[in-house]
C-alpha cells in the first residue's frame, strides 16, 4: 500500500509523525519514535519569552544600572519553567539531525514578530527541514479588533518567510472569527502548511491560595471532530499542506483526517499515554483499513470528505447542527 505523501515540500513515507512536545529533548525517545516508524520530527517550541529573557540579560550586562531591568525580568517566566534555553535548543536540534534519519521540523512559539527572524534563521543554519510557527495570542484587549489580531499572525508569518528559505507551516487557533478567510490570507502570505490546531491550555483556580493554577489535561479522540470540520472546509481550497495535530489516537482518527484533507498526522498525547509504538500501530491499521477498503494508495483517498467534494456537504455546517437539536429526544 502506497502511504506516501508530501508535507512542507517534504516527500514522506507516510504522514503519521510526532506532533510539539517535550518528548523530543530525551534522544532516546527520538530514536525510539524513529524505530516506531514516525515519518519527521516535530520539535517543541522555543518561546519568544525565552528569547526576551536572553536579550534582557544581555542587556542587564551591558547597562546594569538600568533602574527597570529587574522589574522586567520579573514579567517573564523564571528560566525552570522552560525545557531547554535558545542555546540548548539549537544544540539539540543539532544533535536530533545527527542521531535520526529523519526531517525535523523546529517550532517557535510567540505572538510578536521581534525575536523570531533571527532565530528562525539560526534553526535552519542549525538543520532544521523546515519550521512551524505556532502563534500563541490570547487577544483580552477590549480596544484590539480582530482585524489587528490576524494582522499580527500574518506579519509574523511575512517576516519569517523573508527570513529563511526552508518551508515555513502556521499553527492556528480554532477561535478566528472566519477560519476559512484567515486560512486563505495566510495561503496568500507564503505559508507552506497550516497545522490544525493549537490547544488553549486553560487555566484552572485555587480558591483557598488565590492562585491561577496551570492545568494539563491530554486529548482524546473527542477533539478531533473540531479539526475535521475546518480541516474539510479548508481542504481543496489553499496551496498550503496541511496537518491535524489534537485528537488522534486510533488508526481510524487517522482515516478520518487524510479524508478531510489532511497531509500529516501528529501524534501527542497518544505518545504520552501509550509509548512511541502507537505510532506504528496507527500506520499499520490505516494501511490495513485502506486494503480492506480496495484503495490503491493514500493520495486516492484524501481529501474524499471535504466540503468540495463531500457526498453531503451541508452536514459540515448547519445541516449537523439542526438534525443532532431537533433529533434529540428527551
Amino acid at each position: 500500500m502506497d502511504l506516501s505523501t508530501t508535507y512542507l515540500g517534504l516527500k514522506l513515507p507516510h504522514p503519521i509523525m510526532p506532533g510539539a512536545s517535550p518528548m523530543v529533548d530525551k534522544i532516546d525517545l527520538v530514536k525510539r519514535m524513529e524505530d516506531a516508524g514516525a515519518a519527521a520530527i516535530v520539535m517543541h517550541s522555543l518561546f519568544e519569552e525565552q528569547l526576551m529573557r536572553e536579550e534582557l540579560a544581555t542587556y542587564h550586562h551591558i547597562d546594569v544600572h538600568a533602574d527597570s531591568f529587574a522589574e522586567a525580568m520579573t514579567y517573564l517566566p523564571r528560566p525552570d519553567e522552560f525545557n531547554l534555553g535558545p542555546d540548548q535548543y539549537l544544540e539539540q536540534l543539532v544533535r536530533i539531525k545527527q542521531s535520526v534519519d529523519l526531517p525535523v521540523i523546529a517550532s517557535l512559539n510567540g505572538f510578536t514578530s521581534g525575536g523570531w527572524i533571527r532565530y528562525a534563521k539560526l534553526m535552519q543554519d542549525a538543520g532544521a527541514n523546515a519550521l512551524e510557527l505556532n502563534v500563541y495570542y490570547l487577544a483580552t484587549n477590549a480596544d484590539e479588533g480582530g482585524d489587528e489580531v490576524e494582522q499580527r499572525t500574518i506579519d509574523i508569518l511575512k517576516a519569517v518567510k523573508q527570513a529563511v528559505t526552508i518551508p515555513v507551516a502556521i499553527k492556528l487557533s480554532p477561535f478566528f472569527s472566519s477560519m476559512a478567510s484567515m486560512a486563505r490570507r495566510l495561503d496568500e502570505a507564503g505559508a507552506d502548511g497550516l497545522v490544525l490546531f493549537n490547544r488553549f491550555y486553560q487555566p484552572d483556580i485555587d480558591v483557598e491560595s488565590l492562585e491561577v493554577e496551570p492545568t494539563l489535561k491530554l486529548s482524546d479522540s473527542s477533539e478531533l471532530n473540531l479539526r475535521l470540520r475546518w480541516l474539510a472546509v479548508v481542504s481543496g481550497r489553499v496551496r498550503a499542506s496541511l496537518a491535524v495535530s489534537g485528537g488522534v489516537h486510533t488508526h481510524l482518527d487517522a482515516v478520518k483526517a487524510v479524508m478531510t484533507g489532511a497531509h500529516a498526522v501528529q501524534v501527542v498525547s497518544a505518545i504520552l499515554q501509550q509509548g512511541p509504538d502507537v505510532l506504528r500501530r496507527i500506520r499499520e491499521g490505516l494501511t490495513q483499513w485502506l486494503e480492506e477498503h480496495e484503495y490503491d494508495s493514500l493520495e486516492q483517498m484524501r481529501g474524499s470528505m471535504n466540503l468540495l467534494r463531500c457526498p453531503d456537504a451541508s452536514m459540515f455546517e448547519r445541516a449537523n447542527y439542526i438534525r443532532i437539536l431537533q433529533g434529540y429526544k428527551v
